[in-house]
């Protein structure tokens, strides 16, 4: 199993290790789930997310490339900015999401789900009709999330930069702790704001104890992947495996948004998701609460109230924040509009739920 620059931390403290995308994991630490998503949502928390993968496109090639596998349009983004982005492939369906940073000087950094780094890895490289420079980098960079309300201020500590003037989805690459070319992007999977940082792996522990010594006054603790995934289901966020794989269309994804059919921009399945964005899609990826008591779960079946198949679950939790069963899932379009009764299928009863529009957590 691989591991991070942060692995052995892991175990000192004591977390619950679990193999995730090849890497050893942690899970969860003593405290539990709910204690560490609600410190997140409150205070600030700090995830280890070294197992992601980073691609290096360079060279006067690179944003035709880019525009060439991407559904987004990367010519939009200007020299500090991110952009939310997916790989389509052949059939209209998802290689992977992914975040494009747009470096200059013709540079831009992919980074891509942890369990699709060989699979990307080759679609990127046998997609590169154009001959755009590409480097594999992901065991060459590590990567912590800083995230919660406390996060700016823990992090403002450690550096000179004025974290208050890196906006949303746009990055700043300087000294942070005393380690210079730190990138420092206003990005993460929580929806409770925060950082994220990028280094060199020989430089992870210094960045690691500085962040936890300057949040140690609002309570910082470490956040593993069990309250990453309730924290980032409470937002509505996509979890590639999950929500969206190669079998499922952006635009029944409902992330039409990040799909543009703009001039000149000739990307995989063009033509497949502007047929389907003008004629519409049979199936939606839709928000569900529940109304009867009960916890969505992956694979379960959801029904009309005839009790007939529409669709099934794709994610599901209980809520930390509101204390209630929410879930992702696909159903046909016509049982797809925010406040239609469904239900789920559980063990042969059927549970009372309802279409919301994401975000759970408000």
């Amino acid at each position: 199993m691989k591991t991070t620059p942060f692995t052995e931390v892991h175990r000192t403290l004591g977390a619950k290790m679990h193999e995730f995308a090849g890497y050893d994991m942690p899970i969860e630490y003593p405290t539990g789930i709910i204690e560490e998503h609600l410190t997140v949502c409150n205070g600030v928390g700090v995830f280890d997310v070294s197992h992601m993968g980073e691609f290096w496109v360079k060279g006067p090639h690179a944003l035709e490339f880019l525009q060439e596998i991407t559904s987004n349009n990367v010519a939009a983004l200007v020299p500090g900015k991110v952009q939310y982005s997916c790989l389509p492939n052949e059939t209209g369906g998802i290689v992977d999401d992914l975040v494009v940073y747009d470096y200059g000087g013709d540079k831009y950094m992919m980074v891509v789900n942890a369990a699709n780094i060989e699979k990307d890895w080759d679609w990127c490289v046998s997609h590169n009709r154009v001959g755009a420079e590409l480097e594999n980098s992901s065991d060459r960079i590590g990567q912590l999330a800083v995230q919660g309300p406390k996060a700016l201020p823990t992090l403002q500590k450690l550096t000179s930069l004025d974290l208050s003037e890196i906006a949303y989805y746009t990055f700043k690459v300087g000294e942070l702790a005393g380690v210079p070319e730190v990138i420092i992007s206003n990005t993460g999977y929580t929806g409770a704001g925060g950082f994220e940082l990028y280094f060199y792996p020989e430089d992870a522990m210094k960045i690691w104890n500085a962040v936890f010594e300057a949040g140690a006054e609002y309570g910082i603790r470490p956040i593993g992947l069990g309250a990453r995934d309730t924290l980032r289901l409470e937002m509505g966020f996509c979890l590639y495996g999950n929500d969206i794989d190669d079998t499922t269309s952006p635009i029944e994804a409902g992330l039409g948004w990040i799909t543009k059919f703009v001039d000149g921009k000739n990307f995989t399945s063009r033509d497949i998701l502007a047929r389907q964005k003008a004629e519409g899609v049979s199936r939606k990826l839709v928000g569900f609460e529940m109304v009867d008591r009960g916890i969505p779960r992956q694979g379960y079946r959801l029904v009309d109230a005839e009790g007939n198949k529409i669709g099934h679950v794709t994610s599901g939790t209980m809520s930390p924040v509101r204390k209630v069963g929410i879930g992702l899932g696909y159903v046909k379009i016509e049982h797809s509009k925010p406040g239609t009764e469904i239900f789920l299928e559980n063990r042969g009863r059927k549970l009372k739920m309802k279409v919301v529009k994401p975000p759970f957590r408000k």
